[in-house]
């Protein structure tokens, strides 16, 4: 089995922000393979599926980002499935909107969802897609910490969300690659893009 977990915040109120890119991903997922993602598990909404005949346990934790970590722990152990089989998607501040980049392993990289994840599980070796969403201008958004996350929890503009929506139809595609070919093989395939 595979895990394929996006990072968000769960409520209506944050479904269109930036930092909602993993869920929005998987929905996008379970739409197009007729699949609802309802079935509450780990403090998780959960959908089940086969990509090439592989499982697939679609994720969305409602445990809020940066503690997204105790809800990965707890489906690891509860359906066996080893590190290597977690694909986690979630949004890159340091990506061009809309660009993807799968790596097989890494550090948190600054991302509190990452970094709950590695501590909770105690490993870096999942695969991950990264959606770049760019940082806010520096010349209309001073860097600070709390400006990134005014930013991070907004929502697209019109023009951006119109090349989000072109992403996410690349991350469905590059999670069913991952699975039938291999992140190697993806990796050459998804990170060449522009």
């Amino acid at each position: 089995m595979k895990i394929v977990l996006g990072l968000g915040n769960p409520g209506k109120k944050y479904q269109s922000n930036r930092h909602n890119i993993g869920f929005r991903c998987i929905d996008h997922l379970a739409e197009v393979h007729g699949i609802a993602i309802k079935k509450s598990s780990c403090q998780s909404d959960v959908g089940r599926m086969k990509i090439k005949g592989e499982d697939v346990l679609l994720v969305k934790p409602r445990t809020f980002v940066n503690l997204a970590g105790e809800a990965v722990a707890c489906l690891l152990k509860k359906y066996r499935v080893s590190i290597s089989d977690l694909i986690v998607i979630y949004d890159d501040l340091d990506l061009p909107t809309g660009r993807i980049r799968i790596r097989p392993v890494g550090s948190a990289g600054g991302h509190r969802g990452i970094k709950s994840i590695i501590q909770s599980i105690g490993d870096r070796e999942f695969r991950r897609i990264r959606v770049g969403i760019s940082r806010p201008s520096s010349d209309t958004v001073p860097e600070s910490e709390d400006a990134i996350v005014d930013y991070v929890l907004g929502d697209f503009s019109p023009d951006e969300e119109e090349i989000i929506s072109g992403a996410i139809d690349t991350v469905a595609d590059a999670v069913e690659c991952i699975i039938s070919e291999g992140i190697d093989f993806t990796m050459n395939r998804f990170n060449r893009r522009k």
